[in-house]
C-alpha cells in the first residue's frame, strides 16, 4: 500500500477517476499516505487541511465546521506497544479513550458540566492483516447561564453543544495510532455513510 517511489511524508491521491455526472451523485474521496509515520486514510474531497492544530494530521469540513478528524500516534521512545491487546478488550479501550476526550474537554469555568457515554466498542482484522478497535462516543457540554448567581433557580443549565466522536485505533512500529472524528450529534445520521467510509480506510503500516 505504501509506494516507495515517493518520498513525501504525506502524500493526497484522488480517489477512482468518476464521470462528472457522478460527481453529483457520488461523494469523491482523496488518500492521504503519510510514509514517514506510516498511516493512511481517505477523507472526503472538499474537506480541508488545517495545520497547527496540535495533531500530526487535522482536516475539516468546511462547511460544517465541528465536522472534524485528526491522527495522533504515541511515541515509541515512551511507549513499547506490540499489539491492540496491550490495551485489554474493546471496551477496556472505549474507556480509555473516553478518560482521554474527557481529560482534553476539562474546563475550568465556573458551572460547566460533561455528560458522556460510550456508545459502542468493536474489533475488526482489515485487509492488511491488522486488527483495529473502533470506539463511538457520545459527549454533551452544559454550561449555567448565571454561574455567579447565589441561589440555585437562578443558574440554569443549557446545552452547549451535543457531538458524536468516533476512533479507531490501530498499533505498528511500536507506536499506538488513532484516528479521531467529530461531528455534531444533530447531523449525524446524515454524515453517517461518509464518516464510516473514513473509519474503515484506516489504516497503519511498518516504516
Amino acid at each position: 500500500m505504501m509506494m516507495g517511489g515517493f518520498l513525501m511524508s504525506g502524500l493526497m491521491l484522488s480517489e477512482a477517476n468518476l464521470p462528472t455526472s457522478a460527481f453529483a451523485l457520488t461523494p469523491v474521496f482523496r488518500e492521504y499516505i503519510d510514509t514517514f509515520d506510516g498511516y493512511s486514510f481517505k477523507y472526503p474531497q472538499n474537506w480541508i487541511q488545517v495545520r497547527g492544530a496540535g495533531a500530526d494530521i487535522f482536516f475539516r469540513d468546511p462547511i460544517v465546521l465541528d465536522e472534524n478528524l485528526s491522527v495522533e500516534f504515541s511515541s515509541p521512545s515512551s511507549s513499547k506497544y506490540k499489539s491492540l491487546e496491550d490495551l485489554g478488550s474493546p471496551e477496556e479501550a472505549g474507556k480509555r479513550v473516553l478518560r482521554q476526550y474527557l481529560t482534553e474537554f476539562m474546563s475550568t469555568r465556573l458551572g460547566v458540566k460533561r455528560e458522556s457515554n460510550i456508545l459502542t466498542t468493536s474489533s475488526r482484522v482489515a485487509d492488511d492483516g491488522n486488527l483495529y478497535y473502533q470506539v463511538e462516543v457520545n459527549i454533551k457540554s452544559y454550561a449555567n447561564n448565571n454561574e455567579l448567581a447565589v441561589m440555585p433557580q437562578d443558574r440554569v443549565a443549557r446545552l452547549e453543544w451535543d457531538r458524536r466522536y468516533l476512533a479507531v485505533l490501530g498499533v505498528e512500529n511500536n507506536r499506538l495510532y488513532s484516528l479521531r472524528l467529530q461531528t455534531p450529534e444533530k447531523v449525524f445520521l446524515e454524515e453517517e455513510k461518509d464518516l464510516r467510509r473514513v473509519m474503515d480506510s484506516f489504516r497503519v503500516e511498518k516504516i
